[in-house]
């Protein structure tokens, strides 16, 4: 390759053009390769061998190679490191390449395959069952900053759901937190600094585009059926179309009708909140450990994704979340149905993902199977809960669904073999009785392997060798062999046979009668091949006209599935049906954390249950008592409770009445964000700062230690000063863990706090945490009881106990680190004093002392006055 590049290389270098930023996949024969930075990049991530070929520019290209057998795997990986790959394939054959060059007048020896770049692979187009997470959606989200409001599209396009929503410019990062995409496209003029989003051409992202691109995609004149889009939803909707038309190369996957979301149709939660309470994942990362890991009890992949959805987004309507709690009562109460149902789902594939790999053209026969599967095991559920008395709305709105498919299912029933293959190119995959010329062509082909079979044993006897063998090769394609030392006998011109090439051990040869039998095979296989191929592309056409049934049969599977994973982990745990109520109270008898419990249980511990009793009156508790007591596992199970309630489930407790939330705050740990340079406490601050301007009287607030990342003094200046807002400005339900027992003089001025604390004992010198919640205020801290419980030295430990003995001796005399606090005005008074106006003049009259003046002084600080008095005038 040195000098001037190949014609191969020069191809290679404009498909790399094309592909940008994204890694190119060079077919060339079995194999797809890289090259250049691609190829190290690609080596480093799939720990693979990197080689050179020829040179470029003066030196060695660098290059790798996956088969394309097994590029699934290395796809899967590839994205898994953060890459984009573009996949350039081979559009036309050796041969048509050869004729092709031919027509233009070139040399047919240097003749190069066309090549195009025919998909681009991205972290949010994925519709390959080896690329997906079975448990969890891959979604893909547009966003569009339009004026002061943002629209947000987001799809999974393996199952083609499509929702639009505008929300606020503030709360786009607690909507992206919501929606967990894997993959963010927004306009390259955006300057919202958010990493690893896709930049597209601000032209993509205009609104009468995306209602244009909508109308189109689904037939309609008008959106207005579909629901009421405003201008920013739909310049998202532009963007997302335009990405996926771009990654696609002008094929679209599989879209359903777009779903208006409500901005206040969930339960708001920022990042920093479903980051504490581990909703999907644990802080660590990964699932284990976290609530969704503690719960699901899903038999499907589609009802585990189902689930995810309703736990990063509880509804905010309390007839909607009333719905699901009454479709788990109605298999809570009855364990036979609910284990015979999730029988019947274990059973059921997931038609969402295969009906989205059909339509997209990415389909093969095995997907057609699971349809035909899929919509059988659905029959059969809606069979099961038609017999069961006394469905609730949610489970008769899903009968519906899960019928209208018996003309499909009979058809594929008739079609399809029992289990077809992943692949269609080597056929069998229909069904034998379905096409009798298929059958005809089927047995044609049978028919001749046995003459093959009969014309070997023929030439065995007529050339009197036992070892001729007929065989076949991809090259050669059927020819007889014989060893080389019976070779001479078919050599013979008289012989009948044709030579055709000589090995080291063997002979190989042709006659009329192999190549006629060897004709009627190839014929017939390629007749046999077409006629299924044919099939298999009408069988996909039916099922692309019913995609929005199939669709809606698809959902409404996976919302049983949840319903009855939700009643089964219910009566696994003894948990609780919550009464939802339109007040803001959070009454919860016996509440435990159900991750915090689930973890005991495995060592053969009990965990202690709480009560909770937050309302109008009582709306801010404080909590004290020693670490290790269980203060902030009281506060996350609290928010967790409610969290599972308004997502529809029931919660781990005795009983529970809760109140709707608009949304939910938790400020419980903190650590160092080094990538945006904030340090514990700054972080601490951020996440403070949010709720005090976002939370409402209908929002629930867990804080836990405000003001511990800095000094004594300043910490404790914050912690009073914030419990006194949540107090009298937010006036919202808020469980407040502290170390500040000073703070408990707050409860003589608020009406509405109360003191609570964990309580703990000593024992024979020994500190037991009791985890129990009991009212009042805690009497200390025990925090050198925990130090010692930790292993600190015994040295370390005495100093520790003289300086708190000096500390508190201090602290008695002087009236201690409150001191003169009581006298100070409430959080309102004291803002409303801020706010008064400076009266200059009234200041300086004060501090002047009349007496001591001479009568020039007196003349001077008259005219003095009056020109103050003269510039505060309004």
């Amino acid at each position: 390759m040195s000098g001037q590049p190949t014609p191969m290389m020069q191809q290679y270098l404009a498909l790399k053009r094309e592909a940008g930023d994204a890694l190119l996949f060079y077919r060339m024969g079995d194999f797809f390769e890289l090259f250049f930075e691609d190829a190290k990049v690609a080596a480093g991530i799939l720990d693979i061998a990197l080689t050179s070929r020829g040179e470029h520019g003066g030196e060695p290209v660098p290059m790798c190679g996956v088969p394309v057998h097994s590029a699934e795997g290395y796809l899967a990986r590839l994205i898994k490191g953060g890459c984009r790959v573009a996949i350039a394939e081979q559009t036309e054959t050796p041969d048509e390449a050869k004729a092709r060059a031919k027509r233009e007048g070139t040399p047919t020896s240097k003749a190069l395959v066309a090549r195009d770049i025919v998909r681009f692979v991205t972290a949010g187009t994925l519709t390959e069952e080896a690329l997906l997470e079975p448990r969890r959606a891959n979604l893909l989200v547009a966003v569009a900053p339009v004026r002061d409001g943002v629209g947000l599209a987001s799809c999974d396009i393996s199952t083609g759901r499509m929702e639009l929503e505008e929300c606020e410019a503030n709360a786009l990062d607690a909507a992206l937190a919501r929606l967990g995409a894997s993959e963010v496209v927004a306009p390259e003029d955006w300057g919202d600094g958010t990493e690893g989003v896709i930049a597209r051409p601000r032209a993509d992202f205009r609104s009468e585009d995306g209602e244009a691109r909508l109308k189109s995609i689904h037939g309609v004149a008008t959106l207005d059926g579909l629901g009421d889009f405003t201008r920013p939803m739909l310049a998202a909707a532009a963007g997302l179309i335009a990405y996926l038309d771009h990654v696609g190369r002008g094929d679209l996957p599989f879209l359903l009708p777009p779903v208006a979301r409500g901005s206040g149709a969930h339960l708001a939660m920022d990042a920093a909140t479903r980051a504490s309470l581990e909703i999907l994942e644990a802080q660590g990362g990964g699932r284990a450990g976290s609530l969704i890991a503690c719960i699901d009890r899903c038999v499907t992949g589609a009802g585990a994704r189902q689930l995810a959805e309703d736990l990063a987004a509880p509804l905010a309507e309390r007839g909607q979340i009333e719905a699901r709690h009454a479709a788990i009562h109605h298999f809570h109460i009855d364990p036979l149905l609910r284990a015979d149902l999730r029988a019947l789902l274990r059973q059921a594939p997931d038609i969402g993902r295969a009906l989205g790999r059909l339509v997209a053209g990415r389909g093969s026969p095995r997907d057609l199977g699971q349809i035909r599967d899929g919509l059988s095991e659905a029959r059969r559920v809606r069979g099961m809960l038609e017999a069961s008395a006394d469905l609730p709305a949610l489970l008769r709105d899903a009968l519906v669904a899960l019928g209208g498919h018996s003309a499909l299912i009979d058809h594929l029933d008739r079609a399809l073999v029992p289990s077809p293959p992943t692949e269609r190119q080597q056929g069998g995959f229909i069904a034998s009785g379905y096409d009798h010329a298929l059958d005809a062509l089927r047995e044609t082909s049978g028919n001749a392997r046995k003459a093959i079979a009969a014309l070997e044993a023929k030439y065995r006897e007529e050339t009197d060798t036992a070892s001729l063998k007929i065989k076949h090769n991809k090259v050669l394609g059927y020819f007889i062999e014989v060893p080389a030392k019976h070779g001479d006998k078919l050599m013979a011109a008289d012989s009948g046979f044709t030579h055709r090439q000589t090995m080291a051990g063997a002979v190989r040869f042709n006659s009329i009668g192999l190549h006629e039998e060897a004709t009627r095979i190839a014929e017939a296989g390629a007749h046999a091949l077409a006629a299924e191929d044919a099939h298999f592309e009408e069988l996909v056409g039916e099922v692309v006209t019913a995609r929005e049934a199939i669709a809606a049969t698809a959902a409404a599977l996976a919302r049983i599935d949840v319903a009855a994973g939700l009643a089964e982990r219910a009566v696994e745990g003894d948990w609780a049906r919550p009464e939802m109520l339109d007040t803001p109270c959070l009454e919860v008898v016996g509440g435990r954390h159900l991750v915090v419990e689930q973890a005991l249980a495995k060592s053969g511990e009990r965990f202690v249950a709480n009560d909770c009793s937050l309302g109008e009156d009582d709306r801010l508790w404080l909590i004290g008592g020693p670490n290790m007591g269980g203060k902030s596992t009281f506060l996350r199970q609290n928010a967790l409770i409610l969290l599972l309630a308004q997502a529809g489930s029931y919660v781990p407790a005795s009983s529970a009445r809760i109140g709707l939330a608009d949304r939910l705050f938790s400020r419980v740990g903190a650590s160092d964000n080094l990538a945006r340079g904030r340090s514990t406490f700054m972080v601490e601050m951020v996440e403070t700062a949010a709720i005090l301007s976002q939370a409402t009287e209908r929002s629930f607030v867990i804080l836990d230690e405000v003001g511990r990342g800095t000094s004594t003094y300043d910490g404790m200046a914050l912690a009073w000063a914030v419990v006194e807002a949540v107090h009298e400005q937010l006036r919202c339900r808020c469980l407040f863990a502290t170390h500040y027992h000073e703070l408990s003089r707050l409860a003589d001025t608020c009406d509405a706090l109360s003191l609570h604390h964990v309580r703990a004992r000593e024992w024979k010198g020994d500190l037991v945490l009791l985890h129990e919640l009991a009212a009042g205020a805690a009497d200390r801290s025990y925090g050198l009881d925990v130090a010692r419980l930790a292993g600190v030295p015994q040295p370390v430990l005495k100093r520790a106990k003289a300086v708190l003995a000096k500390l508190e001796k201090g602290r008695a005399e002087t009236g201690g680190l409150a001191a003169g606090l009581g006298e100070l005005p409430l959080f309102a008074a004291s803002l409303q004093a801020e706010n008064e106006p400076d009266d200059a003049l009234r200041d300086a009259l004060e501090v002047l002392d009349i007496d001591t003046l001479s009568p020039r002084e007196a003349l001077d600080k008259l005219y003095e006055l009056k020109a103050l008095g003269g510039s505060t005038k309004p």
